[in-house]
């Protein structure tokens, strides 16, 4: 498996499903590495500690963090799975943050806002660059501009992840404007 490949794994057995290769998340989303080698051993996934250790280093994305004492891992962000229910110290936001999605769904987030759908929360960032690329992993591109800071002065609550992506749990579509 290549490093492109070990990240897409760790993302959906950490992230999504990991009773598939029977591994056991706790509420904060950590597993056991040692349950991870075997689940993926059986799985017909050829990891090893090193592997796991470089993709987590390697990656510019930071989607994962292994524990102080080298046990455990974790998605950082982006469960689905009802068994992680991450805490994250709530956060005061910029004034403006961005989201990228695709031009098919803009009809929908102007009806509705933005909705976390399987997530726990919907994700944003500090950077129109990142909410682009984030945008083409779905089709044609756009990034929408949020009003964060008027949102939290509302009372909706933000949690900024080790990462540096924003979390919260939806926008409202008087918070949304087209930024490009």
């Amino acid at each position: 498996m290549n490093d492109t490949e070990i990240s897409k794994f760790l993302s959906f057995v950490l992230r999504h499903q990991p009773e598939v290769i029977g591994l056991t998340l706790d509420r904060e989303g950590w597993a056991n590495i040692d349950d991870l080698l075997v689940g993926a051993i059986a799985d017909g996934k050829s990891l090893s500690y090193e592997l796991i250790e470089a993709v987590v280093d390697g990656s510019d994305k930071k989607r994962f963090a292994i524990s102080e004492d080298g046990t455990l891992i974790r998605a950082v962000q982006g469960h689905s799975t009802e068994a992680v229910q991450r805490s994250f110290p709530e956060q005061v936001p910029p004034p403006v943050l961005y989201h990228g999605t695709a031009t098919r769904f803009v009809e929908s987030i102007r009806e509705q806002g933005l909705l976390a759908g399987s997530r726990q929360y919907v994700h944003l960032s500090e950077h129109q660059e990142t909410a682009i690329s984030v945008g083409k992993r779905y089709g044609k591109p756009i990034v929408l501009k949020i009003q964060a800071l008027q949102m939290q002065q509302q009372g909706f609550k933000f949690f900024l992840s080790e990462n540096g992506v924003w979390l919260t749990q939806s926008v409202p579509a008087q918070f949304i404007e087209d930024s490009l």
